[in-house]
C-alpha cells in the first residue's frame, strides 16, 4: 500500500511532524512510504496512492499558502474522480495554544471531502491523544520560545497518526 505525505513547512516544525507520520505509516508492514515538501509534492502521483496525508502550519486557523496553493492544484483530480474512496487525514502546527489548530485542520479536510475520499482521524482511544484530544488529526502547539521544534509527545501524536493511516487503509484494502 502506498501513503503520500506531503506537508508545507516554514521552519522545521511541521517537517518533524511530518517525519513522524511518515515513520508510523512505515512501521505498519506493507506500508510503501513517500515523503515530500508541497514545493516537491507531485500532484501527479495522488492518484497511485492509497492514502494520503498532508499537513502545514496553520495561519490565522487556515491553511498555509504553501499547502492551499498546492491543494489547488487538485482541480483536475476532482474532475475525473481520481481521488475517490482514498483515506485521507491532515496535520498542523500552530505558535500558540488555541493558534487554530481545530479550525486549520478542519479547512484541511475540506477538500479531502470535495474529493470523495476518506478521512481518518485520532480517536481519544488512542493512548497517545487521551488528554490531547485532536481528533480531526494531529494538531500540535509549537511554542515559539521553546528549546525544542516539536515535543515527544507531538512526535508520538504524528507516528500515532501514520500507524492508524496505515492500518485503516490495510483494513480498506482487505476488505
Amino acid at each position: 500500500m502506498k501513503i503520500y505525505v506531503v506537508y508545507d513547512s516554514e521552519g522545521e516544525h511541521t517537517k518533524f511532524l511530518a517525519q513522524s507520520i511518515a515513520e508510523g505509516a512505515q512501521s505498519v508492514p506493507g506500508a510503501e512510504v513517500y515523503i515530500d515538501h508541497v514545493d516537491h509534492a507531485n500532484v501527479r502521483k495522488l492518484p497511485e496512492m492509497d492514502a494520503i496525508i498532508w499537513g502545514g502550519p496553520g495561519h490565522f486557523g487556515t491553511i498555509s499558502s504553501g499547502l492551499k496553493t498546492w491543494i489547488d492544484q487538485l482541480g483536475y483530480l476532482w474532475a475525473e474522480g481520481k481521488l475517490i474512496d482514498k483515506i485521507g487525514a491532515v496535520f498542523c502546527t500552530t505558535a500558540t495554544t488555541h493558534g487554530g489548530l481545530e479550525a486549520t485542520m478542519l479547512n484541511m479536510i475540506t477538500p479531502m471531502l470535495h474529493q470523495g475520499m476518506i478521512i481518518v482521524g485520532l480517536p481519544g482511544n488512542i493512548p497517545e491523544n487521551a488528554l490531547y484530544g485532536s481528533y480531526y488529526g494531529v494538531g500540535v502547539t509549537c511554542p515559539v520560545d521553546s528549546s525544542e521544534f516539536i515535543s515527544e509527545n507531538g512526535l508520538q501524536l504524528g507516528r500515532a497518526l501514520g500507524v492508524r493511516v496505515a492500518t485503516v487503509t490495510q483494513n480498506l484494502k482487505k476488505a
